[in-house]
């Protein structure tokens, strides 16, 4: 059997890690060593045609996917929302939907010339976040406001208004129950790219989310690894993210001009509106010191004894905002004739349900296959003129 020249062992090594397995694990499944394994996927043996296609049934991916070059992996830090609880092979899951999201970003690029960056100037990205202070955010949130032209009350429309700003984002499924939502900012293209979960985040929280990503793009442009892998400063960029959104969505005095009583009730109230939860409204009133820390205290064990942990309130009736510039991008290339679906899934050979997701297109769009459920048939025996149920008389003329 002949050797598969031009596979490209990084693609192997994305391929187990999109599917979160270990090389142990895919050496098991496709009767091929762990050490094999790691020689192909460092580019220290080439596989044979046949351990190729075996690669292809198991992990379920276009074995042309194998054979397209890498594109050099940028050396920012990638900022994970609950990273510390997190395994690290979720991680990586995440990680290579990023590196496939700009990939795709690139392949559009030779298409369509996406918003320029427009980001609130701040000089705080220079700034040690150690010597970041609670005014310096909210001044900067304030500023962010203004520029998106949010003079008071709730925001709206918060994904519009980050690609609007020169952003890249995308919702999948992270498939990992501690990671929220991820972003870095790239190297190659200068600009950031931010992914949300699909899995379980309400509108309210994908809303938060979506500014907690904002402000390390904003301000943590410059951290190092080693900084974000310090679990003291990890946790210090992670409390002042929280406090941007929680500024961005309820800026003071608005916010405190209509919350009548500070209360669950009170905030419930208000969430529809504001599309807020009453978690991160309780967390702004005590940052207001409208609540002192056993208010607080009380006021989460009451949340708790409602059952709101799993699930508040109102939670499922405001719709997720979603992305727009990728979907519509893809959109436009079929509509118009320049690229046809066959075309676009043999230029980015990945899974189709991964590349319809990542681009934020309906399932099916570009060929994956549509779940269909399971229905009953009706018994032969049964279908007669005589037990056909019909809509009309036909005895009316």
């Amino acid at each position: 059997m002949s050797i598969a020249a031009g596979f490209i062992g990084a693609r192997l090594s994305q391929a187990r890690r999109a599917r979160a397995i270990t090389a142990a694990d895919l050496g098991d499944m496709t009767n091929v060593s762990s050490q094999s394994i790691s020689k192909y996927e460092n580019g220290h043996q080439t596989p044979r045609r046949d351990v190729v296609d075996r690669f292809v049934n198991v992990l379920h991916f276009p074995t042309q996917f194998f054979f397209r070059p890498v594109d050099e992996t940028d050396q920012k830090p990638v900022f994970f929302r609950s990273k510390l609880s997190a395994q690290t092979i979720s991680l990586d899951r995440a990680k290579v939907r990023l590196e496939w999201m700009k990939e795709i970003v690139d392949y559009l690029g030779e298409f369509f010339d996406f918003p320029d960056l427009s980001l609130p100037q701040t000089d705080l990205d220079q700034i040690d976040p150690l010597n970041i202070t609670l005014d310096d955010i909210e001044n900067l949130a304030i500023s962010v406001r203004s520029q998106w032209g949010i003079s008071s009350g709730p925001m709206t429309n918060c994904l519009e208004h980050i690609e609007e700003s020169g952003i890249l984002v995308s919702r999948i499924h992270v498939r990992a129950e501690k990671v929220d939502a991820f972003s870095q900012w790239s190297d190659k293209f200068g600009i950031p790219f931010m992914l949300l979960s699909r899995d379980k985040a309400s509108a309210v929280r994908q809303r938060f989310d979506a500014l907690h990503e904002l402000c390390h793009i904003l301000i943590h442009k410059n951290v190092t690894p080693s900084q974000l892998n310090n679990r003291a400063t990890y946790k210090l960029l992670e409390k002042q993210a929280d406090t941007f959104a929680s500024y961005m969505l309820l800026p003071e005095t608005d916010f405190l001009d209509e919350l009548y009583s500070p209360t669950l009730d009170g905030m419930l109230s208000m969430k529809e509106r504001w599309g807020v939860s009453v978690g991160a409204m309780i967390m702004r009133c005590k940052s207001l010191d409208l609540l002192d820390d056993a208010s607080v205290k009380r006021m989460w064990m009451n949340y708790t004894r409602r059952g709101w942990r799993k699930g508040e309130p109102f939670d499922g009736k405001t719709e997720k905002e979603t992305p727009y510039l990728m979907k519509r991008s893809f959109e436009m290339l079929i509509e118009a004739g320049v690229k046809t679906q066959d075309e676009i899934t043999s230029d980015l050979p990945y899974p189709l349900d991964d590349l319809e997701e990542i681009a934020g297109l309906p399932t099916g769009s570009l060929g994956s296959t549509t779940r269909i459920r399971a229905e009953p048939k009706l018994k032969s025996s049964v279908i007669s003129d005589d037990n056909v149920v019909t809509l009309f008389n036909r005895d009316k003329v």
